[in-house]
Protein backbone atom coordinates (compact mmCIF):
# COMPACT_ATOMS: atom_id res chain seq x y z
CA UNK A 1 0.00 0.00 0.00
CA UNK A 2 1.19 3.78 -0.92
CA UNK A 3 2.59 5.52 1.67
CA UNK A 4 -0.07 7.81 2.88
CA UNK A 5 1.57 11.79 2.14
CA UNK A 6 2.50 14.52 4.73
CA UNK A 7 4.54 17.15 5.08
CA UNK A 8 8.08 18.52 7.05
CA UNK A 9 7.12 19.66 10.60
CA UNK A 10 6.48 22.86 11.30
CA UNK A 11 5.02 24.01 7.73
CA UNK A 12 1.93 24.09 6.72
CA UNK A 13 -1.16 23.56 3.81
CA UNK A 14 -3.11 26.30 3.38
CA UNK A 15 -7.00 25.80 1.75
CA UNK A 16 -8.76 28.42 0.13
CA UNK A 17 -10.72 29.58 3.27
CA UNK A 18 -7.26 30.28 5.17
CA UNK A 19 -5.48 32.12 1.65
CA UNK A 20 -8.36 34.31 1.26
CA UNK A 21 -7.89 35.49 4.73
CA UNK A 22 -3.78 35.68 4.65
CA UNK A 23 -4.36 37.66 1.40
CA UNK A 24 -6.58 39.96 2.90
CA UNK A 25 -3.79 40.47 5.21
CA UNK A 26 -1.02 40.81 2.87
CA UNK A 27 -2.97 43.17 0.50
CA UNK A 28 -4.08 45.54 3.42
CA UNK A 29 -0.42 45.79 4.31
CA UNK A 30 0.89 46.17 1.26
CA UNK A 31 -1.80 48.62 -0.13
CA UNK A 32 -0.70 50.89 3.59
CA UNK A 33 3.10 50.51 2.41
CA UNK A 34 2.53 51.93 -0.98
CA UNK A 35 0.16 54.57 -0.13
CA UNK A 36 3.16 55.89 2.25
CA UNK A 37 5.43 55.69 -0.95
CA UNK A 38 7.16 52.23 -0.13
CA UNK A 39 8.58 50.39 -3.15
CA UNK A 40 8.31 46.58 -2.99
CA UNK A 41 11.28 44.25 -3.80
CA UNK A 42 12.02 40.18 -3.41
CA UNK A 43 14.74 38.65 -2.75
CA UNK A 44 15.68 34.79 -3.65
CA UNK A 45 14.74 32.41 -1.02
CA UNK A 46 18.18 30.94 -0.94
CA UNK A 47 21.35 33.33 -0.04
CA UNK A 48 24.49 31.93 -0.02
CA UNK A 49 25.74 30.95 3.50
CA UNK A 50 28.48 33.20 3.51
CA UNK A 51 26.23 36.20 3.20
CA UNK A 52 24.11 34.22 6.06
CA UNK A 53 27.03 32.55 8.77
CA UNK A 54 27.68 34.77 11.11
CA UNK A 55 24.78 37.45 11.56
CA UNK A 56 22.39 35.77 13.80
CA UNK A 57 25.01 34.47 16.40
CA UNK A 58 25.71 31.18 17.10
CA UNK A 59 22.26 30.16 17.98
CA UNK A 60 20.70 31.68 14.80
CA UNK A 61 24.20 30.09 12.81
CA UNK A 62 21.96 26.43 14.02
CA UNK A 63 18.92 26.92 13.34
CA UNK A 64 19.99 27.82 9.45
CA UNK A 65 18.46 25.59 6.86
CA UNK A 66 21.46 24.40 4.84
CA UNK A 67 20.88 23.69 0.85
CA UNK A 68 23.66 20.31 -0.24
CA UNK A 69 25.62 21.40 -3.15
CA UNK A 70 24.33 20.03 -6.15
CA UNK A 71 26.24 17.04 -7.68
CA UNK A 72 28.42 14.77 -6.25
CA UNK A 73 29.11 16.95 -3.17
CA UNK A 74 30.53 14.81 -1.25
CA UNK A 75 33.20 14.48 -4.09
CA UNK A 76 35.21 17.32 -2.07
CA UNK A 77 34.99 15.38 1.44
CA UNK A 78 37.70 12.91 2.55
CA UNK A 79 37.59 9.81 4.30
CA UNK A 80 39.40 11.37 7.44
CA UNK A 81 36.81 14.02 7.38
CA UNK A 82 33.71 11.61 7.35
CA UNK A 83 35.25 10.00 10.23
CA UNK A 84 35.39 13.00 12.28
CA UNK A 85 32.30 13.24 12.09
CA UNK A 86 32.29 17.18 12.77
CA UNK A 87 29.14 18.94 11.38
CA UNK A 88 29.51 21.94 10.68
CA UNK A 89 33.29 21.40 9.41
CA UNK A 90 31.52 18.85 7.18
CA UNK A 91 28.40 21.51 6.33
CA UNK A 92 30.67 24.06 5.17
CA UNK A 93 32.27 21.48 2.27
CA UNK A 94 28.97 20.27 1.15
CA UNK A 95 26.63 23.08 1.44
CA UNK A 96 27.18 26.40 0.07
CA UNK A 97 23.78 27.79 0.36
CA UNK A 98 20.87 28.24 3.09
CA UNK A 99 17.61 29.54 3.09
CA UNK A 100 16.66 33.12 4.06
CA UNK A 101 16.45 32.99 8.28
CA UNK A 102 14.66 36.58 7.81
CA UNK A 103 14.29 39.57 5.71
CA UNK A 104 16.61 41.73 7.34
CA UNK A 105 20.06 40.31 6.32
CA UNK A 106 18.94 39.91 2.56
CA UNK A 107 17.97 43.15 2.42
CA UNK A 108 21.35 44.70 3.82
CA UNK A 109 23.24 42.48 0.96
CA UNK A 110 20.22 44.10 -1.47
CA UNK A 111 21.65 47.69 -0.40
CA UNK A 112 25.20 46.86 -0.71
CA UNK A 113 24.73 45.28 -3.71
CA UNK A 114 22.85 47.72 -6.12
CA UNK A 115 23.88 50.85 -3.87
CA UNK A 116 24.42 52.87 -7.59
CA UNK A 117 21.00 52.29 -8.78
CA UNK A 118 19.06 52.92 -5.44
CA UNK A 119 17.75 56.69 -4.73
CA UNK A 120 18.16 57.63 -1.04
CA UNK A 121 16.42 57.01 1.13
CA UNK A 122 15.58 54.15 -0.06
CA UNK A 123 11.85 52.68 1.42
CA UNK A 124 11.54 49.34 0.42
CA UNK A 125 9.03 46.92 1.81
CA UNK A 126 9.60 42.90 1.60
CA UNK A 127 6.29 40.10 1.76
CA UNK A 128 8.13 37.07 1.59
CA UNK A 129 8.54 33.70 3.59
CA UNK A 130 11.47 32.78 5.90
CA UNK A 131 12.74 29.54 7.04
CA UNK A 132 14.56 28.86 10.69
CA UNK A 133 15.52 25.13 12.02
CA UNK A 134 13.43 25.82 15.26
CA UNK A 135 11.74 23.59 17.10
CA UNK A 136 7.91 23.90 16.00
CA UNK A 137 5.20 24.14 18.41
CA UNK A 138 2.27 26.30 18.94
CA UNK A 139 2.56 29.37 17.35
CA UNK A 140 6.00 28.80 15.83
CA UNK A 141 6.85 27.30 12.67
CA UNK A 142 9.87 26.56 10.39
CA UNK A 143 8.54 28.43 7.49
CA UNK A 144 6.30 31.68 8.28
CA UNK A 145 5.96 35.16 6.53
CA UNK A 146 7.40 38.06 7.56
CA UNK A 147 6.02 41.49 6.36
CA UNK A 148 8.62 44.06 6.62
CA UNK A 149 9.09 48.09 5.49
CA UNK A 150 12.54 49.61 6.24
CA UNK A 151 14.02 53.53 5.60
CA UNK A 152 17.72 53.51 4.62
CA UNK A 153 20.05 56.22 4.42
CA UNK A 154 18.17 58.74 6.23
CA UNK A 155 18.72 60.24 9.97
CA UNK A 156 15.20 61.82 9.98
CA UNK A 157 12.90 61.20 12.61
CA UNK A 158 10.05 61.76 10.76
CA UNK A 159 10.52 57.90 9.29
CA UNK A 160 10.25 57.28 12.60
CA UNK A 161 6.73 59.20 12.49
CA UNK A 162 5.97 57.66 9.34
CA UNK A 163 6.07 54.05 10.67
CA UNK A 164 3.33 54.40 13.73
CA UNK A 165 1.11 56.01 11.56
CA UNK A 166 1.52 52.99 8.68
CA UNK A 167 0.81 50.61 11.72
CA UNK A 168 -2.21 53.20 12.84
CA UNK A 169 -3.89 52.92 9.28
CA UNK A 170 -3.42 48.80 8.85
CA UNK A 171 -4.57 48.21 12.23
CA UNK A 172 -7.53 50.92 11.48
CA UNK A 173 -8.16 49.10 8.28
CA UNK A 174 -8.29 45.57 9.68
CA UNK A 175 -10.78 47.08 12.91
CA UNK A 176 -8.48 45.80 15.58
CA UNK A 177 -7.88 47.78 18.46
CA UNK A 178 -3.92 48.27 19.47
CA UNK A 179 -1.91 49.92 21.71
CA UNK A 180 1.75 51.28 20.03
CA UNK A 181 4.46 51.34 22.96
CA UNK A 182 7.39 53.47 21.89
CA UNK A 183 10.75 53.49 23.98
CA UNK A 184 14.37 54.84 22.85
CA UNK A 185 17.53 52.83 22.97
CA UNK A 186 19.06 55.71 24.36
CA UNK A 187 17.32 56.71 27.16
CA UNK A 188 17.93 52.73 28.45
CA UNK A 189 22.00 53.55 27.76
CA UNK A 190 21.50 56.80 29.53
CA UNK A 191 19.73 54.97 32.43
CA UNK A 192 22.71 51.94 33.02
CA UNK A 193 25.28 55.36 32.57
CA UNK A 194 23.69 57.06 35.39
CA UNK A 195 23.44 54.33 37.71
CA UNK A 196 26.66 52.98 36.89
CA UNK A 197 25.19 49.11 35.50
CA UNK A 198 25.36 49.26 32.25
CA UNK A 199 25.34 45.53 31.98
CA UNK A 200 21.88 45.26 34.08
CA UNK A 201 20.02 47.14 31.32
CA UNK A 202 17.57 43.61 30.58
CA UNK A 203 17.45 42.79 34.36
CA UNK A 204 15.91 46.36 35.34
CA UNK A 205 13.47 46.46 32.57
CA UNK A 206 11.92 42.49 33.45
CA UNK A 207 11.77 43.84 36.96
CA UNK A 208 10.36 46.83 36.24
CA UNK A 209 7.74 45.26 34.29
CA UNK A 210 6.50 43.23 36.91
CA UNK A 211 5.50 46.15 38.83
CA UNK A 212 1.95 46.06 38.16
CA UNK A 213 1.98 42.41 39.09
CA UNK A 214 4.46 42.01 42.26
CA UNK A 215 4.22 45.68 43.64
CA UNK A 216 7.51 48.18 44.20
CA UNK A 217 8.88 46.43 47.13
CA UNK A 218 9.22 42.82 45.53
CA UNK A 219 10.73 44.97 42.21
CA UNK A 220 13.48 46.36 44.08
CA UNK A 221 13.93 43.20 45.84
CA UNK A 222 14.39 41.48 42.57
CA UNK A 223 17.26 43.77 41.58
CA UNK A 224 18.55 43.56 44.65
CA UNK A 225 19.00 39.67 43.54
CA UNK A 226 20.26 40.73 40.47
CA UNK A 227 23.34 42.31 41.55
CA UNK A 228 22.36 46.44 41.71
CA UNK A 229 23.18 48.06 45.11
CA UNK A 230 21.12 50.28 47.17
CA UNK A 231 22.60 53.28 45.64
CA UNK A 232 21.48 52.04 42.23
CA UNK A 233 18.11 51.13 43.26
CA UNK A 234 17.44 54.32 45.03
CA UNK A 235 18.48 56.00 42.02
CA UNK A 236 15.94 53.91 39.87
CA UNK A 237 13.04 54.84 42.10
CA UNK A 238 11.64 57.57 40.00
CA UNK A 239 12.02 55.53 37.05
CA UNK A 240 10.61 52.03 38.57
CA UNK A 241 7.08 54.32 39.45
CA UNK A 242 6.67 56.37 36.34
CA UNK A 243 3.75 57.17 35.45
CA UNK A 244 0.83 60.13 34.09
CA UNK A 245 0.79 61.06 30.06
CA UNK A 246 4.06 60.66 28.03
CA UNK A 247 5.08 64.07 28.42
CA UNK A 248 5.13 63.80 32.32
CA UNK A 249 7.07 60.70 31.84
CA UNK A 250 8.91 61.92 29.57
CA UNK A 251 9.70 64.73 31.94
CA UNK A 252 10.89 62.69 34.97
CA UNK A 253 12.73 60.59 32.87
CA UNK A 254 14.90 64.49 31.83
CA UNK A 255 15.37 64.88 35.13
CA UNK A 256 16.98 61.40 36.03
CA UNK A 257 19.14 61.39 33.02
CA UNK A 258 20.33 64.74 33.48
CA UNK A 259 23.80 63.73 33.52
CA UNK A 260 23.68 61.64 30.78
CA UNK A 261 24.47 63.24 27.24
CA UNK A 262 23.55 59.72 25.39
CA UNK A 263 19.93 59.71 27.78
CA UNK A 264 19.53 63.39 27.17
CA UNK A 265 19.66 62.88 23.28
CA UNK A 266 17.02 60.02 23.46
CA UNK A 267 14.44 62.30 25.57
CA UNK A 268 14.43 64.49 22.75
CA UNK A 269 13.96 61.86 19.97
CA UNK A 270 11.07 60.45 21.91
CA UNK A 271 9.41 63.83 22.53
CA UNK A 272 10.00 65.23 18.72
CA UNK A 273 8.39 61.73 17.62
CA UNK A 274 5.70 62.00 20.17
CA UNK A 275 5.00 65.38 19.48
CA UNK A 276 4.73 64.94 15.71
CA UNK A 277 2.67 62.09 16.11
CA UNK A 278 0.11 64.32 18.53
CA UNK A 279 0.06 66.93 15.65
CA UNK A 280 -1.04 64.28 12.67
CA UNK A 281 -3.27 62.19 15.07
CA UNK A 282 -4.16 58.80 15.68
CA UNK A 283 -6.56 56.39 15.96
CA UNK A 284 -4.66 54.03 18.42
CA UNK A 285 -2.98 54.56 21.46
CA UNK A 286 0.82 55.29 21.75
CA UNK A 287 2.50 54.86 25.04
CA UNK A 288 5.55 55.33 26.54
CA UNK A 289 7.13 52.26 28.03
CA UNK A 290 10.43 52.05 29.71
CA UNK A 291 10.13 48.15 30.02
CA UNK A 292 9.97 47.82 25.97
CA UNK A 293 13.67 46.70 25.47
CA UNK A 294 13.32 44.29 22.14
CA UNK A 295 16.54 43.95 19.86
CA UNK A 296 19.34 45.95 22.49
CA UNK A 297 21.91 43.97 20.19
CA UNK A 298 20.86 46.03 16.94
CA UNK A 299 18.43 48.84 17.81
CA UNK A 300 20.31 52.18 18.41
CA UNK A 301 17.24 54.78 19.04
CA UNK A 302 13.68 54.47 18.85
CA UNK A 303 12.01 50.70 19.72
CA UNK A 304 8.45 49.98 18.72
CA UNK A 305 6.06 47.27 19.66
CA UNK A 306 2.39 46.45 19.19
CA UNK A 307 -0.20 44.90 21.08
CA UNK A 308 -3.69 44.02 20.07
CA UNK A 309 -6.16 45.26 23.33
CA UNK A 310 -9.13 42.62 22.71
CA UNK A 311 -6.86 39.58 22.44
CA UNK A 312 -4.21 37.96 25.18
CA UNK A 313 -1.37 37.12 22.25
CA UNK A 314 2.30 38.59 22.28
CA UNK A 315 3.52 41.57 20.10
CA UNK A 316 1.70 41.56 16.46
CA UNK A 317 4.04 44.05 15.10
CA UNK A 318 8.00 45.22 16.10
CA UNK A 319 10.60 47.77 14.71
CA UNK A 320 13.17 50.41 16.19
CA UNK A 321 16.12 52.35 14.54
CA UNK A 322 19.80 50.94 13.49
CA UNK A 323 22.64 52.51 12.62
CA UNK A 324 24.65 50.60 10.81
CA UNK A 325 22.60 48.21 8.62
CA UNK A 326 25.29 47.27 5.83
CA UNK A 327 28.20 47.48 7.89
CA UNK A 328 28.13 43.57 8.28
CA UNK A 329 28.74 43.91 4.47
CA UNK A 330 31.41 45.84 4.85
CA UNK A 331 29.81 49.61 4.18
CA UNK A 332 29.39 51.57 7.27
CA UNK A 333 27.36 54.13 8.50
CA UNK A 334 24.26 53.63 6.49
CA UNK A 335 21.43 54.26 9.37
CA UNK A 336 17.92 52.97 8.93
CA UNK A 337 14.44 52.76 10.42
CA UNK A 338 12.13 49.59 9.93
CA UNK A 339 9.38 47.46 11.50
CA UNK A 340 7.58 44.27 10.93
CA UNK A 341 4.09 42.78 10.98
CA UNK A 342 3.59 39.49 12.62
CA UNK A 343 1.06 38.13 9.76
CA UNK A 344 0.62 34.91 11.72
CA UNK A 345 -0.40 36.23 14.74
CA UNK A 346 -2.37 39.07 13.01
CA UNK A 347 -4.02 36.14 11.30
CA UNK A 348 -4.71 34.57 14.68
CA UNK A 349 -6.20 38.04 15.83
CA UNK A 350 -8.47 38.45 13.27
CA UNK A 351 -9.95 34.80 13.79
CA UNK A 352 -10.63 35.19 17.25
CA UNK A 353 -12.48 38.77 17.00
CA UNK A 354 -14.19 37.26 13.43
CA UNK A 355 -12.80 40.61 11.79
CA UNK A 356 -12.39 39.18 8.32
CA UNK A 357 -14.98 40.88 6.05
CA UNK A 358 -17.39 39.30 4.16
CA UNK A 359 -16.69 40.25 0.78
CA UNK A 360 -12.89 38.99 0.96
CA UNK A 361 -13.70 35.67 1.90
CA UNK A 362 -16.14 35.32 -1.09
CA UNK A 363 -14.19 34.36 -4.36
CA UNK A 364 -17.14 33.33 -6.95
CA UNK A 365 -19.88 35.90 -6.34
CA UNK A 366 -22.04 34.46 -8.84
CA UNK A 367 -22.49 30.54 -9.88
CA UNK A 368 -24.22 29.86 -13.39
CA UNK A 369 -26.29 26.58 -13.43
CA UNK A 370 -25.85 24.34 -16.10
CA UNK A 371 -28.98 22.64 -17.73
CA UNK A 372 -27.60 22.14 -21.20
CA UNK A 373 -25.74 23.11 -24.28
CA UNK A 374 -27.99 25.32 -25.25
CA UNK A 375 -28.31 27.17 -22.29
CA UNK A 376 -24.42 26.74 -21.65
CA UNK A 377 -23.57 28.67 -25.07
CA UNK A 378 -26.23 31.40 -23.58
CA UNK A 379 -24.72 31.97 -20.44
CA UNK A 380 -21.14 32.11 -21.85
CA UNK A 381 -21.78 34.91 -23.97
CA UNK A 382 -23.15 36.85 -20.33
CA UNK A 383 -20.40 35.88 -18.39
CA UNK A 384 -18.27 37.11 -20.99
CA UNK A 385 -19.80 40.62 -20.22
CA UNK A 386 -19.66 40.27 -16.24
CA UNK A 387 -16.38 38.70 -16.25
CA UNK A 388 -15.29 42.05 -17.81
CA UNK A 389 -16.90 44.38 -15.29
CA UNK A 390 -15.19 42.64 -12.83
CA UNK A 391 -17.46 40.13 -11.17
CA UNK A 392 -16.13 36.78 -10.18
CA UNK A 393 -18.07 34.48 -11.86
CA UNK A 394 -18.03 30.46 -13.06
CA UNK A 395 -20.59 28.47 -14.90
CA UNK A 396 -20.90 24.70 -13.19
CA UNK A 397 -19.24 22.24 -15.48
CA UNK A 398 -21.39 19.25 -15.92
CA UNK A 399 -24.85 19.24 -16.70
CA UNK A 400 -25.74 17.98 -13.22
CA UNK A 401 -28.74 17.89 -11.09
CA UNK A 402 -30.14 20.83 -9.40
CA UNK A 403 -29.63 20.26 -6.16
CA UNK A 404 -26.17 19.25 -6.48
CA UNK A 405 -25.24 22.71 -8.24
CA UNK A 406 -27.17 24.25 -5.64
CA UNK A 407 -25.21 22.28 -2.93
CA UNK A 408 -21.98 23.20 -4.66
CA UNK A 409 -23.00 26.77 -4.50
CA UNK A 410 -23.63 26.98 -0.75
CA UNK A 411 -20.37 25.12 -0.14
CA UNK A 412 -18.40 27.82 -1.50
CA UNK A 413 -20.30 30.45 -0.25
CA UNK A 414 -21.67 31.57 -3.23
CA UNK A 415 -24.11 34.97 -2.71
CA UNK A 416 -25.76 34.30 -6.05
CA UNK A 417 -26.61 31.97 -8.82
CA UNK A 418 -28.16 33.02 -12.33
CA UNK A 419 -30.25 30.55 -14.30
CA UNK A 420 -31.35 30.40 -17.85
CA UNK A 421 -34.00 28.06 -19.33
CA UNK A 422 -36.04 28.36 -22.43
CA UNK A 423 -38.33 31.31 -21.03
CA UNK A 424 -35.22 33.30 -19.76
CA UNK A 425 -33.53 32.54 -23.63
CA UNK A 426 -36.85 33.68 -25.31
CA UNK A 427 -36.63 37.36 -23.52
CA UNK A 428 -33.16 37.57 -23.89
CA UNK A 429 -32.84 37.57 -19.47
CA UNK A 430 -31.57 35.60 -16.84
CA UNK A 431 -33.16 34.74 -13.23
CA UNK A 432 -31.32 36.10 -10.36
CA UNK A 433 -31.13 34.23 -7.16
CA UNK A 434 -30.30 35.73 -3.97
CA UNK A 435 -28.78 32.44 -1.83
CA UNK A 436 -29.04 34.32 1.54
CA UNK A 437 -32.85 35.55 1.29
CA UNK A 438 -34.12 33.06 -1.47
CA UNK A 439 -35.44 35.99 -3.77
CA UNK A 440 -35.57 35.91 -7.01
CA UNK A 441 -36.19 38.20 -10.20
CA UNK A 442 -36.02 37.91 -14.07
CA UNK A 443 -32.97 40.38 -15.34
CA UNK A 444 -31.27 41.62 -18.52
CA UNK A 445 -27.48 40.90 -18.08
CA UNK A 446 -27.23 44.96 -17.93
CA UNK A 447 -29.54 45.10 -14.93
CA UNK A 448 -27.75 41.62 -13.67
CA UNK A 449 -24.21 42.90 -13.83
CA UNK A 450 -25.78 46.82 -11.87
CA UNK A 451 -27.07 44.46 -8.95
CA UNK A 452 -24.17 42.66 -8.37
Amino acid sequence: MAQKPSIPKGTRDFGPVEMAKRNYIFNTIREVYALYGFQQIETPAMETLQTLMGKYGEEGDKLLFKVLNSGDFMGKVTEQELQERNALHLAAKICEKGLRYDLTVPFARYVVMHREELQLPFKRYQIQPVWRADRPQKGRYREFYQCDADVVGSDSLLNEVELMQIVDTVFTRFGIRVQIKINNRKILSGIAEVIGAADKIVDITVAIDKLDKIGIDNVNAELREDGLTEEQITKLQPIISLSGTNDEKLQTIAEVLSSSETGQKGVEETQYILDVLKSVGLKNEIQLDLTLARGLNYYTGAIFEVKALDVEMGSITGGGRYDNLTGIFGMPGLSGVGISFGADRIYDVLNTLDLYPKDSMTATQILFINFGEKETAYCLSIINKVRAQGIRAEIYPDTAKMKKQMSYANAKQIPFVALAGENEMKEGKITLKNMETGEQQMVTPEELIGKL
